[in-house]
């Protein structure tokens, strides 16, 4: 139902990380502007530094903001104060809906709160699996236990639909939407490049640019241990490219990086960067190293080939396609895998194909329609070749 009664739908949006910001505000911006639609915005700040930038690059504010950030927290820290922040804000706003996207403690906090508010919950980026609990962790636990707390799914993928409806989920629960990811990206890519960008390009001026980022829990220690070896073994050889490093706070991250990696000057390590910033490096890279999930996604809508720093990965499509490779940890695969991207042209090339299996930039009109009840045509990969791909895949 498009609306309750007389008036329009409450639908109550809740982010608590970067990622669940630049993934959910074309999805606010969408409700905002359709009058079948109240929407109101909750921010938990899991993340607050990490947040801020994202609504201000959006413009986007928040209705509430919980605020719960606390120094040296821990995953069941963060659940409980989510779910009691979360039931608060319910209990002012009464909201029709609660809609949350991916796989982070707030999603299932929020989740939990709503549905022991009996309130509905639209889950964004659903039906992503590993099948592996500690694969991510806990991203996987969480996404997998909000399905089961959720009475919409908007998947982003056909696979990901499959996966939902192998789990019991009713069919016409479920919409093939895309990833709204990509219709972020492509709005941040409409705007001219930020300073920093700027900044950063010229300072690469003609060498080959390689966007790396690494940051997973699962990988602390000797797995991320590895994989800055590895950059360390290629800056050391190869000057005639530039390896592009935006550092995780995390001090498990930041410290042993630029312990590292820091004396190379081929090696640029930044603060974390503003999303249009790294949207415009993205498209000037010849590829990416990552074992983001949100990377996974974007990189291929633009062509640029992904190495995945994980053994698994939850979004398979793009590997399935060729444009992305598992290389998982291995110091001497990582090596391999880089050198031969760049010294195999041909090898290169069959990776940037321009296909965006994760979407056309349409996801959070689907998503919008979806839970106004009206009809949605569902995303098909295999009819879309990204137009961003085609303009930047030669950048």
């Amino acid at each position: 139902m498009s609306t309750t009664g007389t008036r329009p739908t409450r639908v109550l949006t809740v982010i608590g990380t970067r990622p669940e910001a630049i993934k959910m505000a074309p999805v606010v911006h969408a409700l905002r502007s359709d009058p079948a639609f109240e929407s109101t915005l909750c921010l938990t700040a899991q993340h607050r530094e990490l947040l801020d930038e994202v609504l201000g690059l959006f413009d986007l504010t928040a209705d509430f903001d919980l605020g719960l950030m606390r120094t040296g927290q821990r995953p069941v820290d963060v659940l409980s104060a989510v779910i009691s922040g979360v039931s608060r804000v319910i209990d002012e706003a009464k909201p029709d809906w609660v809609l949350v996207q991916g796989d982070t403690t707030t999603v299932l906090g929020s989740a939990l709160a709503a549905s022991y508010s009996d309130c509905r919950v639209g889950h964004v980026e659903a039906g992503l699996r590993t099948y592996d609990k500690r694969q991510p962790f806990p991203e996987e636990i969480n996404r997998c236990a909000t399905t089961a707390l959720s009475d919409l799914h908007f998947a982003p993928t056909p696979a990901a639909r499959q996966h939902l409806l192998a789990e019991a989920v009713p069919g016409d629960a479920v919409y093939v939407t895309g990833n709204t990811v990509i219709d972020a990206l492509y709005y941040a890519l409409e705007e001219p490049p930020p300073p920093r960008a700027s900044a950063l390009v010229d300072h690469v001026g003609d060498r080959q640019l390689v966007l790396l980022t690494a940051h997973r829990r699962e990988n602390f220690g000797a797995p991320f241990a590895n994989v800055l070896a590895a950059i360390a073994d290629l800056a050391s050889c190869r000057p005639e490219v530039v390896f592009v490093y935006p550092v995780h706070p995390n001090p498990a991250v930041s410290g042993p990086a630029h312990e590292v990696l820091g004396a190379f000057d081929n090696v640029l390590l930044t603060e974390p960067l503003d999303y249009f910033t790294l949207a415009h490096l993205l498209a000037r890279s010849a590829f990416v190293v990552t074992d983001s999930g949100g990377l996974q996604e974007e990189a291929p809508a633009l062509g640029k080939p992904v190495l995945v720093l994980r053994e698994v990965t939850e979004r398979p499509e793009a590997v399935d396609a060729g444009v992305a490779k598992l290389v998982g940890t291995n110091r001497a695969r990582i090596v391999f895998e880089i050198n031969r991207l760049l010294d195999d042209p041909a090898a290169c090339a069959a990776m940037a194909k321009p296909v965006s299996p994760y979407g056309d930039g349409l996801a959070a009109r689907r998503i919008v329609d979806g839970l106004a009840g009206r009809e949605v045509k569902p995303f098909d990969p295999t009819l879309h070749l990204s137009p961003g791909a085609r303009r930047a895949g030669a950048g």
